[in-house]
């Protein structure tokens, strides 16, 4: 667990770049600074940037996909939630748990997308294919294509916090231009619940973690661990030995914040409150785009029927979401991905959990609503680091996200 991937068992992953310098300074390319590959999927990315494969999957719960991605300068998409199994993952957060794929280019992460995106029975939370199929209708039926030219994209306000490094923003804005060049139209769009999200993903994320990592009691499921004898104490002490002994330090920190979010004197005040907060969060993103969600759609057609008592309040909620007059909608919303290069392995926001969560704090929002999202190289900062930048689509656009951000990096050519 942690954006920075510096918690494994087998120590931090490196990220691997400037890659290119090791085909003629090894010594040198060895020497360089080590920075992170992001988590907790860096193994993935790293192993990308470095050429080792064309594509690696990974797991995306808050970022660990798209964080790495940027980090290490290659494509790193979450799907939609729902369309991958998560069959045979250990889980971290149930709700929030994607497979996905990290990549050299978007074409190769699509073709990967196309082989792994099947219902799986085993894995309750997949899909079934008619939902895939009524939504893939209704996304093409709202498509413009797959060119650039005249395609709607936002730039959310609430994107460019004070934590973004200002290199950064000077690249986005670069990009911007670039794109308008091609006919892409932007908007700027306000996602007023996004200042939530880090709080609320924290909290629900840890809660989820603390009752899916409770089975690794090394009875059933992780290693046992025999205590010295004479043993005199209870089962429970048994429990707690080897999950002290064989949980790391950040899974430890999640699964107390998590236990104690559940608890009855919290459960009102975080649990509850942070899945409020989320629904405001997926609210802030129907009212800007301008295609539905499909299993919103579906959700609230089965909330409004005659049998059910809430069908008023529901209809309500659908209400709040409708865009303003004024509001004018998009089909993809364009941010930096992350809040600045590949921290160094020593500095503090690589280890220190309060600074290392705020890496988390572009990514999250998609990872909450349970949007699809890629994050695509973008050039270098100032410091010689890739940086990287986001795409994010309605849920059930997957085809179409990627096929514009091919054309995005045919646009954007090597930066």
């Amino acid at each position: 667990m942690g954006s920075a991937n510096v918690h494994s068992f087998h120590g931090p992953v490196v990220n691997p770049h400037p890659i290119h310098q090791a085909s003629t300074d090894i010594e040198g390319w060895r020497r360089r600074e080590k920075r992170s590959a992001g988590g907790s999927s860096g193994g993935s990315a790293a192993a990308v940037a470095m050429g080792l494969c064309d594509f690696a999957l990974g797991t995306d719960t808050g970022g660990s996909i798209r964080l790495p991605a940027a980090y290490c300068g290659i494509v790193g998409f979450k799907p939609s939630y729902g369309l991958v199994s998560r069959w045979g993952v250990v889980s971290f957060a149930d709700s929030l748990d994607c497979v996905g794929v990290l990549a050299r280019d978007s074409e190769i992460a699509l073709n990967a997308f196309e082989l792994i995106s099947k219902y799986d029975p085993a894995d309750p939370t997949c899909v079934t294919e008619e939902i895939r199929k009524s939504a893939a209708t209704m996304m093409n039926s709202a498509a413009n294509g797959v060119s650039l030219s005249g395609i709607r994209i936002g730039i959310p306000e609430e994107y460019f916090p004070t934590e973004l490094n200002p290199q950064i923003t000077t690249t986005f804005s670069t990009i911007v231009e670039t794109l308008s060049r091609a006919g892409v139209v932007f908007t700027p769009v306000s996602l007023p619940s996004t200042k939530y999200a880090l709080s609320a993903y924290y909290v629900i994320s840890s809660a989820e973690a603390s009752s899916n990592l409770a089975r690794f009691d090394g009875v059933e499921y992780g290693e046992h661990t025999k205590p010295d004898p004479p043993f005199k104490g209870a089962i429970s002490d048994l429990y707690a030995l080897t999950r002290t002994k064989h949980l790391g330090a950040e899974v430890k920190r999640r699964i107390l914040l998590g236990t104690y979010a559940l608890t009855a004197a919290a459960f009102d005040n975080y649990f509850l409150q942070a899945q409020r907060l989320r629904k405001l969060i997926r609210d802030d993103f129907e009212r800007v785009f301008t295609a539905s969600n499909y299993l919103s759609k579906i959700s609230n057609q089965q909330m409004s029927s005659p049998s059910s008592p809430s069908s008023e309040s529901e209809s309500n909620t659908v209400s709040k979401t409708t865009p303003s007059k004024n509001e004018q909608t998009v089909d993809f919303l364009l941010h930096p991905s992350a809040i600045r290069t590949a921290p160094a392995l020593d500095d503090p926001s690589s280890s220190n959990s309060l600074d290392s969560y705020v890496q988390d704090i572009l990514t999250v929002p998609a990872s909450l609503a349970g949007l699809p999202a890629v994050s695509l190289p973008a050039g270098y900062g100032e410091d010689g680091w890739p940086i990287g930048i986001s795409l994010v689509g309605q849920w059930g656009s997957d085809h179409q996200l990627l096929r514009i951000s091919k054309e995005i990096e045919g646009c954007l050519g090597d930066r």
